[in-house]
């Protein structure tokens, strides 16, 4: 059975998430360190991890598997995911996957390393819209569903 992994603390898209994840009758996991209210919906899990650096990207990491859903904005996270089998959508509803998450991560170390050399460069990008959240409950449903047959068929 297919299961949506949220980590939880700073996704802007729990909503769209739970949406899509009773549409399909799918569980959905919010993982965080603390501060999220539960859903009253019964498809909806909230676990709290300790606080800490990467607790919630290791309890997602070690548990998420082929036929899962991580929804991530964490780069190492959707890489250790991605390996595992699991299919990873960022919030925007950029689809991480085999064939381009070394790219990304590439990306992603490249642009730590300018920001540490250049204490000025700031990141920080456009405020997240309306369109934004569609987007990503399309790509989410539409990944779900793919890996809800994935699920089924291994």
């Amino acid at each position: 059975m297919a299961v949506i992994w949220i980590d939880a603390d700073a996704c802007p898209v729990k909503t769209e998430a739970e949406t899509v994840a009773t549409r399909l009758k799918v569980k959905l996991i919010l993982v965080s360190n603390g501060g999220l209210r539960p859903s009253p919906n019964p498809l909806v899990e909230m676990v709290y991890v300790d606080q800490g650096p990467d607790i919630a990207d290791m309890y997602i990491a070690e548990r998420a598997t082929v036929g899962d859903v991580v929804v991530t904005n964490d780069i190492p996270l959707a890489a250790k995911c991605v390996e595992a089998g699991a299919r990873v959508l960022r919030p925007d509803g950029e689809a991480l996957t085999p064939a381009n998450i070394g790219n990304v991560l590439a990306t992603r170390d490249l642009m730590t390393d300018l920001r540490s050399a250049d204490p000025f460069r700031q990141g920080g990008g456009k405020p997240f819209s309306k369109a934004d959240r569609s987007r990503f409950a399309d790509a989410l449903d539409r990944i779900t569903r793919a890996a809800m047959r994935e699920a089924n068929n291994g």
